[in-house]
């Protein structure tokens, strides 16, 4: 039998669970409580307020990244590990898609949680570069250094923005499928397709054609 899960845990799945379903701005600690069928007061012994849930849900968000983003250890790169971190970066932005959805608005209600964000930031854009230069040297990639930064920027503008972008693009925004999301990682892959080697060219169409999702279709679920 599985251990039964403490209330500062549930609390932290199920304020998830809910600011995925209608954004954090919408859902209040009554609203959690009231879901929970807990008092108030028994959430507010755990956590003073709604920006402590949120610190606690970030930190789960960037420990996740901070475990897969990183060059392959001991050995050369493949495509394989491509597709490795895009469904990664996939499953992450999934699970935690209340924080791309309105991410400026939680970085400003509270500055610890942006300052911590920012350094955040800083950290997978150097480890985006480290991967890139190591695409580069397997030979799947042909870039040189002002190229990787380059792109490693390109692709943290477009998984950062890319909720944001849909919100502007379809009706529904708060509804969002996992194809939408898929169809934002696939624009990170289109990005690289230019510095793509003849030696590499198969294999990632192969991922292309595994993760494109068409644009009409990511815009309807």
């Amino acid at each position: 039998m599985a251990p039964r899960m403490k209330t500062r845990e549930r609390i932290v799945q199920n304020s998830l669970e809910l600011f995925n379903q209608q954004g954090e701005r919408c859902v209040s600690t009554n609203h959690i409580a009231a879901h929970m069928e807990i008092s108030p007061g028994n959430l507010y012994y755990h956590f003073p307020n709604k920006q402590a849930i949120i610190a606690v849900l970030f930190n789960q968000y960037e420990e996740l990244v901070d475990s897969f983003l990183r060059p392959p250890q001991g050995r050369v790169a493949t495509v394989e590990d491509k597709r490795f971190y895009l469904k990664a970066l996939l499953a992450a932005m999934w699970n935690y898609r209340f924080l791309h959805r309105d991410l400026e608005h939680l970085l400003d209600s509270d500055p610890e949680l942006a300052a911590r964000y920012r350094r955040f930031s800083r950290r997978c854009l150097q480890q985006g570069q480290a991967i890139y230069r190591g695409f580069v040297e397997a030979g799947i990639l042909a870039m040189d250094a002002a190229q990787i930064e380059s792109l490693t920027i390109n692709a943290w503008i477009v998984l950062t923005s890319w909720v944001r972008f849909l919100s502007t693009t379809r009706e529904h925004s708060a509804h969002l499928g996992e194809e939408a999301f898929m169809r934002g990682v696939y624009q990170v892959l289109v990005l690289e397709l230019g510095f793509v080697t003849p030696a590499a060219r198969s294999a990632v169409d192969t991922l292309c054609e595994e993760f494109h999702v068409p644009f009409n279709q990511a815009l309807e679920h």
